[in-house]
């Protein structure tokens, strides 16, 4: 497992903690990781591909991030068997001026060609870009959100690691590209209008002008990521709008609503609604 400790990893490290095959975590340090019970942590640094050996000995299967060159070749000269491999819906492009495409892509390829089997997930945008919101929630009830026109089939990370888990199970997923979403298309303002309903808050839903997204997320990203941002959302290089049947298909059960995510992860909004 990589990314074991972060927002998909850990519910996917959970999924295969509870399965009959040992799991090892490769994090940056052992002592501070927080890993359920039974869980192998081991010492490893993603960007230093050569640092790897002893996390890979005796690993038959890899879930890999996107954006770190040489790992899937390492794990494959390792002898690792499968790798599963994270990407993103912008993948499908191709479109490598775009920043967050272009290293997509170059995960996809070096896993591919790596020698090992693989299967590559394209999930679309994640429930739990809502946790963005809760400075503005602890602030106050206006919620200002960029891309306001831009509908989302958002998925539980959840979800995604239930695929994840059933992509190492069955072998017939070996070579397959993967599209999981959410069950329904929302704009922000639903997803607002959903949150305001499980916290029993008059929350309000401001759009940002394309000028004013630009000028905030400039304030926290690079510039090419805020580019490769509105390449998305505004010039509409992708489309995550469109709802897919994959999670049910993979897993045998419906995603889960965003409205489940909402209260499932509702004493996270609620906190940020009492230090106001």
């Amino acid at each position: 497992m990589t990314g074991a400790t972060g927002n998909v990893g850990a519910d996917l490290v959970q999924a295969l903690a509870e399965g009959a095959e040992p799991v090892r975590a490769a994090v940056r340090n052992p002592e501070r990781a927080r890993l359920p019970g039974g869980v192998e942590a081991v010492a490893a640094d993603l960007t230093v591909p050569e640092s790897l050996a002893q996390a890979l000995e005796g690993v038959r299967a890899v879930f890999l991030l996107p954006g770190y060159p040489g790992v899937a070749q390492a794990a494959a000269k390792a002898g690792v068997e499968h790798i599963v491999q994270l990407s993103g819906v912008s993948a499908g492009t191709g479109d490598t001026s775009n920043a967050v495409t272009r290293y997509m892509v170059a995960s996809e390829r070096e896993v591919t060609e790596s020698g090992a089997g693989w299967t590559i997930l394209r999930p679309c945008a994640f429930d739990s870009n809502a946790l963005r919101w809760l400075p503005q929630l602890n602030a106050g009830d206006v919620v200002r959100v960029p891309f306001p026109e831009v509908r989302t089939a958002s998925l539980d990370s959840y979800d995604l690691a239930a695929v994840a888990a059933q992509a190492f199970q069955d072998d017939a997923h070996r070579g397959e590209i993967l599209w999981p979403t959410g069950p329904e298309s929302l704009l922000p303002a639903d997803q607002v209008a959903i949150l305001a309903q499980v916290l029993d808050r008059d929350l309000q839903c401001v759009g940002l002008t394309n000028e004013e997204a630009h000028a905030d997320m400039l304030k926290n990203t690079p510039v090419e990521y805020v580019d490769a941002f509105f390449d998305f959302y505004v010039d509409g290089a992708i489309d995550e709008s469109i709802v897919r049947p994959t999670v049910e298909q993979v897993t045998g059960r419906a995603p889960r609503t965003f409205a489940q995510w909402a209260a499932i992860h509702a004493d996270a909004f609620r906190q940020a609604g009492t230090d106001k």
